[in-house]
């Protein structure tokens, strides 16, 4: 079975895109995958267009081979953007030989280990506070957030994750300096941050309860300063991870060892090399992959790395319905799996974009059995929902 041909598709998805790749084989077999061009990686779509020439005509199969001849071409310029090619390119690999072979995804992986996963309610608040025109009811004060805790709690959801916000005469905004937005690019942490943190993390827990675990993401907002700054303000609270980006593994190490509360990261590297640094200086409690961007088989040795040095992980899974599906078979075979991410408050027209949509009992994705990811792209439905020309991260000038 050989690659016919590899396309892209696009579609509205409120504040951003989703965008896919096809890739159909010459017997008609049809794999598909979701990345993410608007999370800070413009230019996603052309570099799989560029890549799918040394595709075409190889034997779907053989992705192994495939991405290592990938990466030969590429290596000058490896990571980045072209590492999100290239797992593109790699899941749409695997749901085609899945689907010839009339099995799940996971069975590519080595079997499904467990047939529930456990999930947490991520961007809780946060959807309905910073794109209130698409996630509703909106959120305008910390009675909002108290409320949306007691509908996590209430819906049968064991944990949710939040951001930080500041208020501002009692309305919430966000504070994400790490992205521009306020523009400070000194990224210090100051009394006033730290105290509308606290007030915000009250609010999810008092209306959460007890038994429904707090989840924290500092993303890249801080130094390594402020990181220290955070985790000892909130050092009274019992979190279930504080999650933070930085590029060094020295300084998230010593974060780790300062902090009361355990620690995820690494949701942005690509490859065992760049997770390697972080798992020798013991930098953090849990590995978070993006199976998206690293593609799903390459994200399964990045696993197995974690496993050696005692490390479990977690993906990083806040896309449409499709990368959830790729994300669950990952996390179904993985031996090593903390807790999956997703994103409950979605669009109104998500689910008519996809053939089937994730099934959730009690807090837990209930894997499928379906071939291939268990679902794929509506064709007729993206095309209801033309892209818009900028959407995500708007990287035109301000």
């Amino acid at each position: 079975m050989k690659v016919a041909a590899i396309e892209t598709l696009h579609c509205d998805a409120g504040w951003r895109n989703y965008s896919f790749v096809k890739l159909t084989t010459d017997d008609g077999i049809v794999g598909w995958s979701e990345y993410d061009e608007g999370f800070g990686s413009p230019g996603v779509t052309s570099a799989i267009e560029q890549l799918a020439d040394r595709v075409v005509g190889q034997d779907v199969g053989a992705h192994e081979r495939i991405y290592a001849e990938l990466y030969c071409v590429t290596r000058p310029a490896a990571g980045g953007v072209v590492a999100e090619a290239m797992g593109a390119i790699e899941n749409a690999l695997l749901d085609a030989k899945a689907k010839r072979l009339g099995v799940p995804c996971y069975d590519l992986l080595g079997g499904k280990i467990r047939d529930r996963i456990r999930l947490y309610w991520s961007h809780c608040a946060t959807w309905r506070i910073n794109h209130p025109n698409f996630y509703q009811p909106a959120i305008t004060d910390l009675d909002g957030v108290k409320s949306i805790g007691r509908e996590v709690r209430e819906k049968g959801f064991g944990a949710l994750k939040t951001n930080i916000f500041i208020y501002e005469d009692g309305k919430p905004q966000g504070w994400r300096p790490g992205f521009g937005r306020p523009f400070y690019p000194e990224l210090n942490v100051d009394k006033k941050v730290l105290r509308n943190l606290r007030m915000h993390l009250e609010a999810l827990d008092d209306g959460a309860g007890p038994d429904v675990d707090l989840l924290l993401d500092l993303n890249f907002n801080a130094k390594t300063e402020g990181y220290v700054k955070i985790l000892r303000a909130i050092a009274h609270f019992d979190m279930f991870w504080i999650e933070i980006d930085t590029y060094s593994a020295e300084a998230l190490g010593y974060i780790r060892r300062k902090s009361p509360h355990p620690i995820s990261s690494c949701e942005t590297l690509f490859g065992i090399r760049e997770f390697l640094p972080y798992f020798r200086e013991q930098a953090m409690d849990v590995a978070i992959i993006d199976t998206v961007w690293n593609g799903v088989w390459q994200s399964m040795k990045i696993a197995a790395l974690a496993e050696a040095h005692e490390v479990n992980v977690a993906p990083h899974n806040f896309y449409g319905h499709l990368c959830t599906m790729m994300n669950a078979h990952f996390a179904a075979a993985v031996p090593n799996l903390r807790i999956m991410e997703i994103d409950i408050d979605r669009l109104a027209w998500d689910a008519e974009l996809f053939t089937h949509v994730p099934e959730i009992k009690d807090g837990h994705l209930i894997v499928p059995a379906r071939p291939g990811w268990g679902t794929e792209p509506n064709e007729e439905s993206l095309r209801k929902h033309p892209p818009k020309q900028h959407a995500g991260l708007d990287f035109r000038k301000r």
